[in-house]
């Protein structure tokens, strides 16, 4: 990589970020590249049982933590995990956003799959579409797969990159989120698969794969 770049991660709940472009990031800050990850939601439906303020807490903590693994920043807006696009409207998310994208001035921007299963993924989809078409200069945009390991329905050229000397620290970032007790199998099945497989189209150990939609 030739010239330093900015590159901003469109996160729906505070550890997508990891599991979905971990390696990359990594690679990104050590070759001296800036790195944000803007998390959406705090995730406090995971735990219903404590008090929202307990969660957001724990959450943050992970976060940082896992971020500082990575080497890159993280910030948090507060929409509630299933209405996305309700408090988006609501708290004038639009202008926030493309103020933060106009300050930030990112060469590359990854966001979530519109064919994820997950709601709120999808949702920060069309979040990140709606707040690109009013930019004036506009970055690469890229989208990356949580919940799809496999995609069916894309047709966007492909971005594939060699996470093999930093898979080791993507995992150790995603081990930071204790409170989501499903990662404990997500490392070791799905996230394997993709990064094997996404891994094998460069000949390469581990690898994750893009599609760019703009």
């Amino acid at each position: 990589m030739s010239r330093k770049e900015k590159i901003i991660v469109f996160s729906a709940h505070s550890d997508d970020f990891v599991i979905g472009a971990g390696g990359t990031i990594a690679k990104y800050t050590q070759q001296k590249n800036k790195v944000l990850a803007v998390v959406f939601s705090y995730g406090e439906m995971s735990h219903p049982w404590l008090k929202k303020k307990v969660v957001h807490k724990m959450r943050y903590k992970e976060t940082v933590d896992a971020s500082r693994l990575l080497r890159c920043r993280s910030i948090f807006y507060d929409l509630r995990e299933r209405k996305f696009l309700e408090d988006y409207q609501a708290k004038n998310m639009k202008e926030t956003l493309v103020q933060l994208l106009e300050k930030e001035k990112p060469t590359k921007i990854f966001t979530h799959s519109h064919e994820d299963p997950h709601p709120d993924h999808r949702a920060v989809h069309e979040i990140t579409l709606e707040v690109f078409n009013e930019l004036q200069q506009k970055p690469e945009l890229y989208m990356y797969s949580i919940w799809n390991p496999v995609s069916f329905k894309t047709h966007y050229p492909s971005l594939y990159v060699d996470i093999s000397k930093t898979f080791s620290l993507k995992l150790k970032a995603l081990w930071k989120f204790k409170s989501q007790k499903v990662h404990v199998l997500y490392p070791f099945f799905l996230l394997m698969y993709k990064s094997i497989k996404d891994g094998m189209k460069m000949r390469t150990r581990f690898g994750e794969h893009f599609f760019r939609i703009k």
